[in-house]
């Protein structure tokens, strides 16, 4: 197998606007796969990791669907031509890992923070004979991008492509929150911290489980309206309330709420959330990605009284088992995916897509990669 030239969105610094232009790409090694990416979706931590990691030039995206172009040697479980999501972990499922009901964290796919790939750590990208680097082992800001067998996941065919790259990451994350993580039950109350895709994602799982009072928080008012859509029953924004909103909420629930969710990226909203839950049961789940401060400080006492503080990464799926399954349930209709697409782009209109999120204007923007 040869090279493939593609046209690729490259950052060459933090918080420099992507460049597209034309990197060399590898064909797959033992145990990888090239795919011809067909569609990708902007997730917040890419921006996070634009604006604070150093190690560049680099091909963000991670939300992303395609089809398998080619296969590394010893491949049998795609074929070209195989419809696929790409996913941030995967799922070698024969670590210990993988083989318990408890855990998602692959020990030998878990996450990949040095912009290599996992099997040789190597990159796959190349400009003028120089390395690009990836990241989150994908790198879907490409027309096409190696990844590892276990980072990809075949699914049905049927399945709109240029709708379910949600279900690579976001979307699934919240989902998976609300029914894995918190196994949400009917008639509770719920408080999420941060009405994006992520948030508005716990929403509707927490609809579905039947949850009888949710309850959204963020400083936008303008996601007032749009949140009830997806679930949500009421709208807090601290900024117009005089007493910190988590005395708001515990006011307002006779005492906290069942189930909290931090999907902001704040170590300190982390402590609120822990703080809105009531006593003896109440459980605070954290999803977001800080930028700053990673440490979480609170009191032991908020422990002592029963409450329970969880993290959630890509909401307990294991990637390769649960996610074939969740795309048949949207194909079903059991939940939205659509209704968060608020904007489709042509992929040399990339920067514009984040520009929509930094200044707050999306939930998800779809990147249509050239035909």
């Amino acid at each position: 197998m040869r090279n493939a030239a593609a046209k690729t969105a490259v950052a060459w610094g933090a918080g420099q606007p992507l460049v597209v232009e034309e990197v060399e790409v590898n064909p797959p090694q033992p145990e990888e796969i090239r795919i011809k990416v067909v569609c990708t979706s902007l997730c917040r931590s890419d921006i996070t990791a634009w604006e604070t990691q150093a190690i560049f030039p680099r091909i963000f995206g991670h939300e992303a669907s395609g089809i398998v172009e080619s296969v590394g040697p010893g491949i049998t479980e795609f074929n070209e031509g195989d419809h696929v999501l790409t996913v941030f972990i995967g799922e070698c499922k024969t670590c210990r890992q993988c083989k318990s009901d408890k855990s998602n964290t692959c020990e030998v796919l878990g996450l990949e923070r040095r912009g290599v790939m996992h099997s040789d750590q190597q990159t796959r990208f190349s400009i003028k004979g120089k390395p690009v680097y990836h990241y989150c082992a994908v790198s879907s800001f490409s027309e096409y991008t190696v990844v590892h067998s276990g980072c990809a996941v075949k699914v049905s065919s049927i399945a709109p492509l240029e709708k379910i790259c949600l279900l690579s990451c976001g979307l699934s994350a919240g989902l998976g929150a609300a029914w894995n993580v918190a196994d949400i039950s009917k008639g509770s109350t719920v408080v999420i911290f941060g009405l994006g895709t992520v948030g508005l994602s716990v929403a509707q799982g927490a609809k579905v489980r039947g949850a009888s009072r949710i309850i959204g928080v963020d400083t936008n008012p303008e996601k007032c309206e749009k949140a009830k859509a997806f679930g949500v029953t009421e709208f807090l924004n601290p900024n117009d309330n005089n007493e910190p909103v988590q005395q708001v909420i515990k006011r307002i629930t006779d005492g906290g709420a069942d189930y909290s969710f931090e999907c902001i990226g704040d170590t300190g909203m982390i402590t609120t959330a822990l703080q809105s839950c009531c006593d003896g049961w109440g459980l605070a789940v954290t999803l977001g990605v800080p930028k700053l401060k990673p440490e979480v400080a609170a009191h032991y006492g908020l422990f002592l009284s029963g409450r329970t503080l969880k993290g959630s990464l890509f909401g307990g799926w294991k990637p390769k088992t649960d996610l074939p399954s969740l795309v048949n349930r949207y194909l079903k209709k059991e939940f939205m995916v659509d209704e968060f697409i608020t904007h489709n782009l042509l992929f040399e209109d990339i920067n514009q897509a984040f520009n929509l999120m930094k200044e707050g204007k999306c939930l998800r923007s779809v990147i249509h990669m050239p035909k």
